[in-house]
This record gives structure tokens, sequence and C-alpha cells, in this order.
């Protein structure tokens, strides 16, 4: 896949250090090329049909890709997007952040490169946007039936996206100043720009949807006011509440959990904030967590001028080939790289932060470090045990605590009517035990990806529709 990666490794050696943090917005856009028209029918021709499609089996959507990509391969841009709008709404978001484990299940992936499936799904998405094929999902009427949905990331959206073609009325309720949550701030520009976000929920709009910001629930609005007025409740509030380290480090001087970073330069980024509280510009970072988060703070400081960047992950390094224990159509065991690691990062496996130093002030200088091998004590329970004579000290003047999400932020506000228990969470039940509430994304599941809370949103559309039409 083409992309500008070069381009700005060149920019951050060059001139990162000279420039203003105001003139190096520009280089969080997004940097992914377009396919050109050969490669787009290449790769959509590679796709064999199969008669068992494991893409199929493997999408959390469950998109019907083998249709999708023979449409795309003949250029039937208008029945590509609607084969791909059956079961997924948003495939402008997920051809650009979605891990594509479709990818993973492609056939010819046993012995070779499988096809660009989450590619060919970004360029469908693009061509029904500049072709106007993208319409507001408009009902054919609306039945009277008022519905609330708190949260506007993905679950959230899907879900309104689905109840409001089915014809209730919908209203999104979003404590931030603008609509998109996770996708808005959590995700940075670089992977998805805020454009992207925002013409999607302007057809929600247009499709009939109301969107209320700024409104944190709980605080400005009561659950039993929101009760009296909507007959059903979708909870999506995600699941914000920071996995805290081992060790207590909340009141060092430059210690960080990630996702306010990646807030903070997202609003900075998109204007809707113009100070930086987190500045790493000439420091030595350290980011703790190797999933997607982490990856995301290693781009953001590359970005914002980081003198060196180190992710500790105490995983052991995997293998550079897909390994025996994760055979196909399996999600691949194998060593890979994000743009991010590529523009510039030292990844240490099989690592832990031990100590950290401080100043007179308390402020972090560094952190000793050793290697551990995870194992499990007599309950199960995961454990970290010490390598012996591998323990080390690296400079670090900002550290981000990427280690995961324990549940919903705020929760206590809605503990009285529910209860946040996800272990049925397989079992496709979004109904909370309170007939007033349902569950959905993040606050049903867990910290999981994108696609899944699309999936999240549109199932538990799916489950109040049926309530309300049996």
């Amino acid at each position: 896949m083409a992309s500008n990666t070069d381009g700005f490794l060149k920019y951050k050696r060059e001139t990162a250090k000279a420039e203003q943090p105001e003139t190096r917005v520009k280089h969080f856009k997004e940097f992914y090329a377009p396919f050109e028209p050969k490669a787009e029918k290449e790769q959509a021709a590679r796709c064999m049909d199969c008669g068992v499609p494991f893409c199929h089996f493997k999408c959390p959507l469950e998109n019907n890709i083998p249709d999708f990509n023979k449409a795309a391969f003949e250029e039937r841009w208008e029945d590509a997007y609607n084969i791909l709008l059956k079961t997924n709404p948003f495939p402008e978001f997920t051809g650009r952040i979605c891990p594509a484990p479709c990818e993973d299940g492609c056939v010819l992936g046993i012995n070779s490169d499988a096809v660009t499936i989450e590619e060919i799904e970004k360029t469908i998405a693009e061509k029904a946007f500049a072709n106007n094929y993208v319409k507001p999902a408009k009902p054919d009427s609306y039945i009277g039936i008022k519905i609330a949905v708190i949260g506007s990331g993905p679950a959230g959206l899907a879900a309104a996206h689905f109840l409001n073609s089915y014809g209730f009325s919908v209203t999104v309720f979003e404590k931030d100043q603008e609509a998109g949550g996770l996708l808005r701030y959590g995700i940075p520009d670089f992977k998805l720009e805020k454009k992207f976000v925002e013409r999607r929920i302007q057809v929600l709009k247009e499709a009939g949807i109301t969107f209320k910001t700024g409104v944190d629930i709980g605080k400005d609005i009561s659950l039993e006011d929101l009760e009296s007025e909507f007959e059903t409740i979708i909870l999506a509030v995600g699941a914000q509440a920071h996995r805290k380290y081992d060790a207590d480090i909340s009141d060092i001087k430059g210690v960080y959990y990630a996702m306010d970073y990646l807030t903070e330069a997202n609003r900075f980024v998109s204007g809707e904030n113009t100070e930086r509280t987190i500045d790493v510009k000439d420091k030595h970072v350290i980011v703790i967590g190797g999933g997607d988060t982490g990856s995301d703070c290693i781009g953001t400081a590359n970005r914002d001028g980081a003198a060196s960047i180190t992710e500790l992950d105490y995983h052991e390094r995997p293998p550079l080939k897909r390994s025996d224990k994760t055979p196909w159509p399996m999600d691949a065991l194998k060593y890979s790289e994000s743009t991010s690691h590529k523009e510039g990062c030292n990844r240490i496996f099989k690592s832990y932060a031990k100590e950290f130093h401080v100043d007179q002030n308390n402020t972090l200088h560094s952190v000793t470090i050793t290697e551990v091998v995870i194992g499990r004590d007599a309950k199960g329970n995961r454990v970290k045990e010490v390598v012996p004579n591998t323990t080390r000290t690296i400079p670090c003047d900002a550290l981000f605590i990427a280690i995961g999400f324990t549940g919903p932020e705020n929760a206590q506000y809605f503990t009285e009517k529910i209860t946040f228990d996800r272990k049925p969470f397989h079992l496709k039940n979004y109904a909370s035990g309170n007939s007033k509430y349902f569950l959905a994304g993040d606050a049903r599941t867990g910290q999981s990806l994108v696609v899944n809370a699309i999936a999240e949103g549109r199932d538990a559309a799916k489950q109040i529709k049926a309530m309300y039409t049996v």
C-alpha cells in the first residue's frame, strides 16, 4: 500500500525540532495515498469468490466480501456500496482503522498475501461519497417511539443509524463538545481525519437523528428525566476507565494516561483547543503497552518532535512468520509494525518498568526496566517472573500508560439502574436486566475494536426493533 511515511520521516529528521507546534498540525493528516485504479482492479481480481468465504466468517460485521470485491472489479461502485451498506453503515471508518481480521481469513493468505480487503472497502466508500451514492437513511414514517442513545462513538452512531431507519425517533447525547466519541477524540488524524467523521455525522443528521452535544448524562441531565421522555435508553458510553499500573505513579510529574494525551492532541489538531499541556518536544518518551493505543501515542509523539521514543511490551516478540499456534484461518500471531513504529520507535519486548526516578521536584527523569517472563499462578492469574541480571535504566521525561481500560468511565451514574456484567456478552443479548436500558459496544463487552462496536450498535438496534414489533 502506497504511503507518504518516508516523506514524514524526512520531515521529522530535518525540521521537527525547528518548527512551532501550530505549524506541525498539517503532519497529523492522513498519509495513505489512495490506490491507483490499476491496483484497485488487480486486488479485487485476486478474490477467488470461495465457496466457503472465510473472510466473511472472520468479519465481525459479516460483510459480503466476495460480492463487493466482484462489484469493485467490474467498477459497479454503487452496487458495491449497497452491498457493504447492508451490513456496515460506516465503511469509510472500517476501511481506515479496522485491523482487518477478514484478511487473516483470506484463503490466499495460506501461502501468499491476502487480498487487500480493507483498502478495497475504503475505495468503495470514497467512490460512493464522490458519486453521491451516500443518501440519508430516512424512514418512510416514524412509529412514535423515542429512543435515547448515550454516547456518539461507533456503537452509538451505528445504533442510531439503524433505529432511525426503522422509524424510531432517536436522540444521541454526547458529553464532549463534538459528536464522534472515540472516532473523534481517541484516534489520531493520521489514521482517521476528522473531516470523515464530520461528513458521516452530517448524513446522520440529514436522516433525522438529533444530536445533543456537551451534555453529560448523570450531571447535566438525570437518568430519571431521560426515563420520563424516552421509552428506551441505549448506553453506548465506551470503556474509558484507565487500567491502573502495578506501581502507584499517579503523582509523578511527567506520567500520563495515553488517552489523555491522544484526546488533547486531537482537540489541538481540530482547533477545538489551542493549548497543549502535555509537551514532549525534545523529550525522551516511554510508552508502556504494545497495543493500538500505545502505537497511536508513538505516532503522535513523533509528530510532536520527541527526542526518542521507547515502547515497553511485556509479551514475547512474536515470530516473523505465522506461528503454528495460530494456523489459518485464525488471527495470525506474527510480528508486525504499525506505521507509527516505522516512523521511529525502539521496541523492547519482555520488558517491565520496575522503578521510576524523579528529581527534587518529583519530575520523572529515568525509568529502570527489567526483562520478564509471563506465567500463571496456581489460580490461573497472570504473573510476571523477573529474569535475573537484566535490569537497566533508560532516560524518560514523559511516560504514557497504554495498558487498556477496565470499563465505562463515570459508571456510578448508571449502576443504580443496571449492572455492567460483561460475562454473557457472547450471547448477543443487549438487554441490561432493566427493561428500560440496553447496552452496546465497549460498555457491554469491555475494550474492543471499532468494527466490533459498530456490529454491537447494529445488533442492539435489531433487538430493540424486534422487542417493539413482535
